[in-house]
């Protein structure tokens, strides 16, 4: 039986990474802004028909409330719940739930070939952010400590998808609407699942990609997150946007880059440099052309395409690391044209705003080997082979063969 004080902690947690304030959870359910102190403070009970409210606000199911431990939703009921506004709803249904069975088949085939079972990346024990200063912070600490617990040191990542896929995560291109970007899912008989929306422009799947897995770092206990406009203003959101763009876009990187094109710096360095023969300070100014150390649009896209992430994404970051103003933020932003004109003239356009690949291309690559090796050792027969080809949407001829 879960205590007042427990229930209370749950709610307030709810509350806090929807962006709600207490005024509005008194208003939702008609009680003065006290009410809601006392039950976060774990002071005063909840009826049910307050709870079925509060949890219809915060988008969480009741249930997740009073369990002893997190229980799996109904993986249907949570993906309707988290995508009713979403317009084509069957189509994302339709989608996930191939990919899931996927994944399944993949499990069970990792068990019959006697594969290690999959662990995953560690889990980040960070506590809810209670604001957005807290939750950017957050986000940016995760995201160092996993570039140096996978030494990448600050160097551009090669392939986010085959990162993820390394890290013993289940990880696919999806056909989503395209107000949804991607979705993580956990679950004990898959493990971790990261599906992005493979429609979009390749370094903005990149972005999703990283978004996702700091969701399965920072949100584990998390059965199902979806990311969407809907969801954008939710505390672990705008935490995973920080881990992504610290992820992909460390500031040492960004920083060696714009040193390699001699930007970023001042327009006037001073040094003073300890003389041993005078025991006193050599002074020493040097100044840079005028406009010199402006960063351009042209810098701004190399650096997209270097990193392989949105012209958008790279103008944000270089913003938050304080190598742009505000003015200068806004007038990037409105070269976005020119920026891709420009990407495309030097042939690097491919590198963030090219079509996606092929579709399911990370998720194959996973699950594929392990059909052709299982039918190859006789532990499937040649019918559960044909099956699982029409799932996977390749020939049954080429996987015979292949084998």
């Amino acid at each position: 039986m879960i205590d007042l004080a427990t229930l209370g902690r749950r709610l307030k947690e709810a509350r806090q990474n929807c962006g709600v304030t207490q005024e509005n959870a008194a208003d939702t359910i008609g009680v003065p802004r006290t009410a809601i102190v006392h039950i976060e403070a774990g002071n005063r009970s909840v009826s049910t028909l307050e709870l079925a409210e509060l949890a219809k606000l915060y988008r969480r199911p009741i249930s997740e409330f009073f369990a002893e431990e997190v229980q799996e939703e109904d993986f249907l009921v949570a993906l309707r719940r988290l995508s009713a506004e979403c317009d084509d709803l069957d189509v994302v249904e339709q989608e996930v739930l191939r990919c899931v069975q996927i994944c399944k088949e993949g499990c069970r085939l990792e068990s019959i070939l006697e594969r290690k079972p999959r662990i995953g990346p560690p889990a980040y024990d960070v506590l809810p952010p209670k604001n957005y200063a807290e939750a950017v912070e957050q986000g940016e600490e995760v995201a160092e400590a996993e570039r140096l617990r996978v030494g990448m040191g600050y160097a551009p990542i090669p392939d986010m998808a085959d990162l993820v896929s390394f890290q013993g995560i289940w990880a696919s291109g999806v056909e989503l609407p395209d107000e949804i970007s991607g979705l993580f899912l956990h679950q004990r008989s898959l493990g971790l699942v990261v599906l992005v929306n493979y429609r979009h422009p390749r370094g903005r799947k990149r972005f999703s990609y990283a978004h996702e897995y700091g969701h399965a770092l920072m949100d584990r206990k998390h059965y199902l997150t979806v990311t969407s406009k809907k969801h954008s203003h939710e505390l672990v959101e705008k935490r995973a946007n920080a881990f992504a763009a610290s992820f992909l876009m460390p500031k040492a990187g960004v920083e060696a880059f714009l040193n390699s094109v001699n930007k970023g710096r001042g327009s006037r360095k001073t040094s003073h440099v300890y003389d041993v023969a005078t025991e006193m300070e050599i002074e020493a100014e040097r100044r840079v052309l005028v406009r010199s150390q402006e960063i351009t649009f042209r810098d701004a896209a190399l650096l997209a395409a270097a990193f392989g992430v949105s012209y958008q994404a790279v103008v944000y970051r270089l913003s938050d690391l304080g190598f742009i103003k505000r003015e200068g933020l806004k007038g990037l932003l409105e070269n976005l044209e020119m920026a891709n004109g420009y990407l495309k003239l030097v042939g690097k356009w491919n590198q963030v705003g090219g079509q996606p690949g092929q579709h399911d291309r990370e998720l194959m690559s996973q699950v594929l080997p392990l059909v052709v090796e299982a039918y190859r050792q006789e532990e499937i027969s040649k019918g559960k082979m044909l099956e699982l080809s029409k799932l996977l949407k390749v020939k049954g001829s080429d996987l015979a063969e292949m084998a």
